[in-house]
């Protein structure tokens, strides 16, 4: 059983988050919180698998909350659920160490998928959003100046070109697809550029291949 917590200040979005975990045969709603505060004490004091957590939020926002929860070094996710005109907090929590995210109109299935891709080990972030918020940040990730950066020097070039595509959007299906090559192939390339690069997920991949440049020209 997947045990999630909702963390967001309107009392209504957690009403209808939890109707709708509630009724997945596979998960529940372990608990409340109305700030970042009260949702950073409720990880400390009970088990919890997944944090849907809002952003712009009193006491404690969302980034800061997110922050601290994965800084406890607990088996807790964070999935951030947000809207758009909130992109550079969610930029500042999936770098505090968040799973993923999703915006607020994702579909129900969609987002019961992401929380138990999250629950998994894995990372949430859709193509079309990954797309759009890092062609907004590209620019203010720190860069190499001095050449490529040599963290990429530990990859093969099959590496390298699944990192692309994940730095892109594509989901394994769609690298699998494009480069000719079976899913369990693409999982396994994923598996050691996570385990080459110290990458936490596949966030972690996104934005390191945005800071080196990868996708430059």
């Amino acid at each position: 059983m997947i045990r999630v917590l909702l963390a967001d200040d309107q009392a209504l979005v957690r009403s209808g988050l939890r109707m709708l975990i509630d009724s997945a045969d596979d998960m529940e709603t372990v608990g409340e919180a109305d700030n970042g505060r009260d949702a950073v004490a409720m990880v400390r004091t009970r088990r919890v698998d997944v944090v849907l957590m809002d952003i712009r939020m009193p006491v404690m926002d969302g980034t800061e909350a997110t922050r601290q929860i994965t800084a406890l070094g607990g088996e807790t996710k964070v999935l951030v659920l947000t809207t758009f005109d909130l992109d550079e907090y969610v930029f500042a929590a999936i770098r505090g160490g968040a799973s993923g995210f999703l915006l607020k109109d994702a579909h129900p299935d969609e987002l019961l998928g992401a929380i138990r891709a999250v629950a998994d080990g894995d990372a949430v972030v859709a193509p079309s959003a990954t797309r759009r918020l890092l062609d907004r940040f590209a620019p203010l990730l720190p860069r190499t100046t001095a050449g490529p950066d040599q963290r990429l020097d530990v990859l093969t070039d099959r590496e390298r070109e699944v990192l692309q595509e994940v730095a892109r959007g594509a989901n394994n299906a769609e690298i699998s697809e494009r480069l000719y090559m079976a899913e369990g192939t693409v999982k396994t390339h994923i598996g050691r550029l996570l385990s080459k690069l110290g990458a936490r997920d596949r966030v972690g991949l996104v934005l390191i291949a945005h800071e080196c440049g990868l996708l430059d020209g």
